[in-house]
């Protein structure tokens, strides 16, 4: 007998309800891949927001880290300028002293008991120029003279070598200037050295009441409890106690 031959069949193909179970399967697959496209997108703006506050507080702490640079520039500048300033004050306490022995050698001379001597004119004008020399330099260089007859005492700039009597001016005002005292850019250099005045009028006395004033008190008419106003036994109204003052 003769064999029949079978046509033969491709393996991959396959019948009808085998195509069905793999388009479901594709399907269920493709709903897999959507939720995890969703879970990383969550996952990126989580991560987007932890950057973004990273970054902020970088920013901040760069803005303080500027602020506290620029402070300290700002600080070591005065430091440098005060230092520049009061460089010369050594130099200059030294320079004040030769001051005040020239203003001492000027006024120890009686111009009228100079007479015909040249010579000695000739040395006190050389000393004058000298001097009025010497206070341009320290006008220059930030000194100034401190001459405070009459001013009232303040221990910042003066120093009281004594007190004495002195009725025409207020109590504690500068009556006598022994030494006069100097500033270095407007900072104490060398204190003036003074007498203070004592015994004469207080500051900021009680002013005396005006006539209107006492004759309004005076005129008041009695409180309806059959008492006057002002009454306190006996003793002087208001009136008569502002007039005693």
């Amino acid at each position: 007998m003769q064999s029949q031959n079978k046509p033969d069949v491709p393996e991959n193909d396959m019948t009808g309800d085998e195509n069905q179970e793999e388009a479901l399967n594709a399907v269920g697959d493709g709903s897999s891949d959507e939720g995890d496209a969703v879970d990383l997108d969550a996952a990126d703006g989580s991560q987007t927001s932890a950057i973004e506050a990273e970054l902020a507080d970088t920013k901040d702490r760069l803005l303080r880290a500027l602020a506290e640079a620029e402070n300290v520039r700002r600080r070591a500048s005065r430091d440098v300028e005060n230092a520049s300033k009061r460089s010369i004050a050594g130099c200059a306490r030294e320079m004040v002293v030769v001051a005040d022995n020239l203003n001492r050698a000027l006024g120890s001379v009686d111009s009228e008991k100079l007479g015909n001597n040249d010579a000695v004119k000739s040395l006190v004008e050389g000393i004058e120029m000298t001097a009025r020399e010497m206070h341009n330099a320290f006008s220059r260089n930030g000194i100034k003279k401190i001459d405070p007859l009459g001013e009232r005492f303040d221990p910042q700039l003066h120093e009281a070598m004594f007190e004495f009597e002195d009725p025409s001016k207020p109590a504690g005002s500068i009556g006598q200037v022994l030494e006069f005292g100097y500033t270095l850019n407007d900072q104490p250099l060398r204190p003036a050295k003074v007498g203070i005045t004592k015994g004469g009028p207080k500051q900021g006395a009680a002013p005396t009441p005006s006539q209107q004033t006492m004759n309004e008190a005076a005129g008041e008419k009695p409180a309806t409890t059959g008492g006057t106003a002002y009454e306190n036994h006996g003793k002087p109204s208001g009136a008569n106690l502002d007039e005693e003052l």
